[in-house]
């Protein structure tokens, strides 16, 4: 009798390395939204070193989390043919974007009657799995794939001095192009006071994507590890030296020029200062340079750092979803223990719940929740982590 062997699922541990660690730092950001709220750390009228500093370093974390999504989908079409890797990707996606609609939106906002509804970065891989998806599907090579995530990575901002004309005002431009954060032009009204907030464009995301895509081949069993180690090394240090080229000279690839302030530590402010919203090419060069580099010299470092690293890599849409309630069940406690009543759970103006004018922490009392938050979440990290590493239902996949 012959048997056919099934494809062993391997991990890569400086992928799970730089993973775990931005996974780590992203709760940062969104410790601050909550518990600390204003001022706003990228506007330099108001901004200081420390609060700018803690916003800035968040901007690594969606581009990272996005380009080893695609890596990642490269890795699971080694256990796949291409009609099925397809298939699951799709699939994934469409449950990416429904988890973002439902309990994400709902776990940012506690707002139960789901007044506005929230797409974020889990909307953006989800939206750019389902592209990957069709593109595999139409049977597109690497290099068709690659070139399409090149251009759009490096040629999107083009739109920025390009006059679209009316097509600009209109919700399948915001969804896909233009809009970003909290801007009007991604608010998009459903009425009876219900709203969606399309916080990222879909189409820079899905260049990052693409690419992440493409260099998922570097990862391959059969790959040279040092080759692959000096590419990623010497493509970071590419994207860093253009992200610095262009931005001291103000040349391309981003809507927002930097210029001398009235402090140094202002003027280096605005120089870092790029934009997220969506992302423009710089924004995207400096941090995705950088994770480049991280996942070129962290490649067989094991020490106690990156084994608990590696805890929280391992399993990141587990954890992505576990922060969310967990902060929000450290809000609400906050909430009370600091005097504020059930008559001000109802938002004023805003649809985040549990918001009353007067709440929030100092900036210190942020990273102190932060460090709580991430504390308590390793342990069940850790417990889901060993049971995907001894079970193989089905749905497993999509966590």
């Amino acid at each position: 009798m012959t048997t056919t062997a099934t494809p062993t699922k391997y991990r890569i541990e400086s992928i799970d390395i730089v993973r775990g660690l931005v996974m780590l730092i992203m709760a940062i950001d969104h410790t601050r939204d909550i518990f600390h709220g204003s001022p706003e750390p990228t506007d330099l009228a108001v901004t200081y070193p420390f609060l700018f500093f803690t916003r800035w370093i968040t901007h690594f974390c969606a581009p990272t989390f996005v380009f080893l999504s695609g890596v990642s989908a490269n890795i699971a079409g080694t256990r796949r043919a291409p009609n099925q890797l397809s298939t699951f990707l799709f699939k994934r996606g469409l449950w990416l974007i429904a988890v973002e609609l439902i309990f994400i939106s709902f776990g940012i906002t506690l707002n139960p009657i789901f007044s506005v509804l929230i797409l974020q970065v889990i909307w953006a891989i989800g939206g750019s799995m389902i592209l990957l998806a069709l593109l595999i599907r139409l049977r597109a090579s690497l290099i068709v794939i690659g070139t399409i995530g090149v251009v759009i990575f490096f040629g999107h901002n083009i739109l920025d001095i390009v006059n679209v004309g009316p097509i600009g005002k209109t919700v399948p431009w915001a969804l896909l192009v233009s809009a970003g954060g909290f801007s009007a032009n991604g608010i998009v009204n459903l009425g009876h006071q219900h709203f969606i907030l399309i916080a990222y464009a879909l189409l820079p995301w899905t260049g990052v994507m693409l690419l992440g895509y493409v260099f998922g081949t570097l990862y391959k069993s059969a790959y040279n590890a040092a080759k692959r180690r000096k590419t990623l090394l010497y493509t970071g240090l590419g994207l860093l030296a253009l992200f610095v080229i262009f931005r001291y000279f103000n040349i391309y690839g981003d809507p927002s020029p930097w210029s001398v302030q009235k402090t140094t530590a202002l003027s280096v402010i605005s120089f870092f200062n790029v934009t997220k919203y969506p992302c423009s090419l710089l924004y995207t060069g400096m941090t995705l340079g950088t994770a480049l580099i991280l996942l070129s010299v962290l490649e067989g470092v094991k020490n106690k750092f990156t084994a608990i690293m590696v805890t929280y890599g391992n399993v990141p849409f587990f954890y992505y979803l576990c922060h969310w309630y967990l902060l929000q069940i450290i809000h609400i406690v906050l909430f009370f223990a600091m005097g504020f009543k059930t008559s001000q759970v109802l938002p004023t103006g805003a649809p985040f719940l549990f918001e009353p004018p007067g709440f929030g922490l100092s900036l210190a009392g942020v990273y102190g929740v932060w460090l709580v938050l991430i504390f308590i979440l390793y342990f069940p990290c850790r417990w889901f982590a060993n049971y995907k590493k001894t079970h193989t239902q089905w749905w497993l996949s999509y966590l």
